[in-house]
C-alpha cells in the first residue's frame, strides 16, 4: 500500500514570538516547537513515521514564513528512497517566504537505495526582503554497507521560478555520468549548500559571503571536490561531490554557520536534535 502524506507548516508572529502552526494528512509530523535561540527563531523537526519511501509514496510538504519570521526545520535522521519495482516515489517541498521572513531548511541527508526509482523536488518562493539558507545531501547506495548503486534512479529538481533551476537525472546504468572526470568520478555522495534571496545581494555582501566559503574550503578534505559560486545575483550556492556523507555534512555544517554569521550576526545555532 502506497503511501499518501501531506503536511502544511506556518509560522506566525504571536507578539514576539514566532509560532508554527501545522496541519497534516497521513504519516508526517512536527515534534514540538523548540527555541533554544530565544523566541525570535522556532527550531522544528519534521519527521515521516515509516522511515522511507517506496514505489508510489508521495510526500507533499508546504512551508510558509509570514513577515518577520525565522524558522528551523530539520529532521531527525535521513530520508530513505527504497527499491522500487517500477513505480516512483517522490517527494515534493514547497518553501514560501513573505517579505522580511527568514528561513534554514536543513534536512538531514537522503539515502538512495539499490533499485530505487526517486524524485525529490524543492520549490522556493521569495517575496523581497526574504532570505532563505538551505541545503540538499544525497547518497547513491550504501557503500560503507557494502551496498552499491547498481540500478535504480534519483530524479533531484531545485528551483526558483524565473531564478534558479537545478535539475539532475542521476541513473544507474549511465556509467559515464556516474564514472568519468566529468560525471562523478566514481563518487556517489553529492550535496549543495544555497543562499537564495528575495532581493539582490549587495556586491560587497555577496563577496564576503563567498569568501566565508571559500576560506573553509582551504582546509577540506582532500577527497572532497567543492566549489562556491553565485550563478544569479539572488543566489548562492556551494556544491559538493564526495564518495561519503560524513565530510559532506561537516562543510556544509560548517559554511552554513558562518553565513548566518555574516547575514544575520547570529552564532551557529545547532539544533538539538543533531546531538542525539
Amino acid at each position: 500500500m502506497a503511501w499518501q502524506a501531506n503536511l502544511d507548516l506556518r509560522y506566525t508572529l504571536h507578539g514576539p514570538r514566532v509560532v508554527a502552526h501545522h496541519r497534516h494528512d497521513g504519516p508526517l509530523r512536527i515534534l514540538q516547537s523548540l527555541y533554544p535561540e530565544g523566541d525570535a527563531i522556532c527550531h522544528n523537526v519534521l519527521i515521516h513515521p515509516p522511515g522511507g519511501l517506496v514505489g508510489g509514496d508521495t510526500l507533499d510538504i508546504t512551508v510558509h514564513a509570514a513577515s518577520g519570521t525565522h524558522g528551523l526545520i530539520t529532521t531527525p535522521g535521513a530520508t530513505r528512497f527504497y527499491r522500487s519495482e517500477g513505480a516512483l516515489a517522490r517527494q515534493r517541498s514547497q518553501l514560501q517566504l513573505a517579505p522580511q521572513a527568514r528561513l534554514e531548511w536543513l534536512p538531514l541527508e537522503t539515502l538512495c537505495y539499490d533499485a530505487c526509482q526517486a524524485e525529490n523536488r524543492l520549490t522556493l518562493q521569495l517575496a523581497p526582503g526574504a532570505e532563505l539558507i538551505g541545503w540538499d545531501l544525497s547518497a547513491l547506495g550504501l557503500p560503507q554497507a557494502q551496498q552499491p548503486f547498481l540500478r535504480g534512479r534519483l530524479t533531484q529538481h531545485i528551483e526558483m521560478p524565473g531564478i534558479w533551476l537545478e535539475r539532475a537525472q542521476l541513473d544507474a546504468s549511465d556509467l559515464r555520468l556516474m564514472n568519468s572526470p566529468a560525471g562523478l568520478a566514481g563518487r556517489r555522495c553529492i550535496a549543495s549548500l544555497f543562499l537564495v534571496c528575495g532581493t539582490a545581494l549587495e556586491r560587497q555582501r555577496k563577496q564576503r559571503l563567498l569568501d566565508a566559503a571559500r576560506a573553509l574550503l582551504d582546509n577540506k578534505d582532500p577527497a572532497l571536490a567543492a566549489g562556491a559560486t553565485s550563478p544569479h545575483p539572488q543566489v548562492l550556492v556551494l556544491r559538493v561531490l564526495t564518495p561519503l556523507v560524513e565530510p559532506a555534512m561537516q562543510l556544509l555544517r560548517a559554511v552554513r554557520s558562518a553565513w548566518r554569521q555574516e547575514l544575520w550576526q547570529l552564532p551557529p545555532g545547532i539544533p538539538r536534535i543533531w546531538a542525539t
